[in-house]
């Protein structure tokens, strides 16, 4: 009768107790995956997550969550700072950015203007959408808080997010303020980040609760097992040409280069691996230059005379070396074929045809000048696979040759060219998971 009872009081109140259980275990990081940052960004410490804040970058759970309430504390220590939390994100960062697509539920001190706060703002970044419960005055996808509940630097503040159906909902110290509705994607990984200030957090706890499938709710990107190569903050784990060092940078999570002197590479070797690399061009430039025009199977255009077509590009040339080699090069450039070829291979003239037209763009997937493009390139034996910007542009090239083993370089050729999301997924010889080819959040 009891049982009865209870379940009819259940069902007509639609509530029932949340059973919760730490997301943090107070000791270490286990259950949480560094997505972007520097091993030396976050740390457990005395029963928190403590963060110094740069680079900007995110500590994401090591699974996804669809319907959950989420409670924790946290404390800035400066007078203004500046750090997030984000729900329903992506695993990869989105292109050129350090964040992902989510819903950002704020976590800032310090700072108060017209169109954003520190009292608990929550808003979609990179590509999520969301509703907010109140008009925001300057039309934005952002929910500004009800209330000014927030204490200030030193002091810990309580936050209990509600993620259920695609709403959310933010209660500051007791009182809720802020949410939205409609949000996608609602079913994703859950993540700290770092935005220029130290911050701690404590007493990190979750309830999952049931879900409902929606045949138009968007999931998360589950790409998982990245892990980063550049750190953003330095370039302690490259190896920089030994005369000109200064040539090669890294400041605000990018590594700039000025397109003069050696190579960079990294210390560590690679065999089987996927990679992440997302880079762009600058104004900078080494003038018109006539270059060829490359016909689909990798042999250049001649006119009815024999003499090669060609066009007029303002140059620009970089290049991603795999493995220790410099023939196979995944390139970067503004010639009419497109960024993606495998030059070495591809102008050899002792490979055959097969070799040569696999090495060969399918599509032109550059991006304008200044935006940037991100590339996922695949190795498994001597086959290579390049995704730019969602398109396949080289699929299962066979490399002949190719070492088995070696460090990943980034090509100095003549101008300036910056990078960043330098991730790698070192791979065994399994099969390659398609789901990351067709997924196109895997090119966000």
């Amino acid at each position: 009768m009891i049982n009865l009872l209870l379940t009819t009081i259940v069902a007509l109140t639609g509530t029932v107790e949340p059973t919760f259980r730490p997301l943090f275990n107070g000791t270490n990081l286990s259950g949480w995956v560094n997505m972007n940052g520097a091993d030396s960004t976050w740390r457990a410490e005395s029963g928190m997550i403590r963060c110094t804040g740069k680079p900007v970058c995110l500590l994401r759970t090591d699974k996804v969550y669809e319907n959950f309430i989420l409670e924790f504390e946290w404390r800035h220590e400066s007078p203004k700072g500046n750090a997030g939390l984000f729900v329903w994100a992506d695993a990869l960062p989105a292109v050129g950015t350090p964040f992902t697509r989510a819903i950002e539920v704020q976590v800032m001190i310090g700072t108060e203007t017209p169109n954003y706060t520190s009292e608990g703002d929550i808003f979609s970044i990179w590509g999520a959408v969301m509703t907010p419960d109140r008009p925001h005055p300057a039309g934005w996808a952002r929910c500004l808080p009800s209330e000014a509940r927030t204490k200030g630097a030193g002091e810990w503040n309580h936050y209990r997010v509600e993620c259920i159906d695609g709403r959310v909902t933010l209660a500051v110290n007791g009182a809720v303020v802020s949410g939205g509705f409609d949000c996608n994607p609602r079913r994703g990984y859950i993540c700290l980040e770092a935005e220029g200030s130290p911050i701690d957090f404590k007493n990190i706890i979750i309830s999952e609760l049931p879900t409902e499938a929606s045949p138009w709710a968007e999931s998360s990107n589950e790409a998982t097992g990245f892990k980063p190569i550049f750190n953003g903050l330095d370039l302690d784990d490259w190896k920089k040409p030994k005369e000109n060092e200064s040539n090669w940078d890294a400041r605000g999570g990018r590594i700039f280069h000025n397109g003069k002197g050696g190579d960079l590479w990294t210390k560590e070797s690679y065999e089987n691996f996927d990679l992440v690399v997302d880079w762009r061009w600058t104004d900078d430039h080494q003038g018109e230059m006539e270059r060829p025009v490359i016909l689909p199977d990798g042999r250049e255009s001649l006119d009815e005379e024999g003499k090669p077509v060609t066009t007029t590009v303002l140059e620009r040339d970089s290049g991603i070396f795999l493995r220790g080699s410099s023939k196979s090069q995944v390139n970067l450039w503004c010639w009419s074929v497109g960024s993606g070829e495998v030059w070495g291979y591809r102008t050899d003239q002792s490979m055959s045809p097969e070799v040569r037209q696999k090495c060969t763009p399918r599509v032109n997937a550059d991006n304008p000048v200044g935006e940037w493009n991100r590339y996922f390139i695949r190795m498994r034996g001597d086959k290579l696979t390049v995704v730019l910007n969602g398109k396949t542009v080289i699929e299962e090239a066979t490399l002949p040759g190719v070492p088995m083993s070696g460090p990943i370089g980034l090509q100095s050729h003549g101008n300036e060219v910056e990078f960043t999301n330098v991730l790698i997924r070192p791979v065994p010889l399994d099969p390659f998971p398609e789901e990351d080819q067709k997924n196109p959040d895997m090119t966000r």
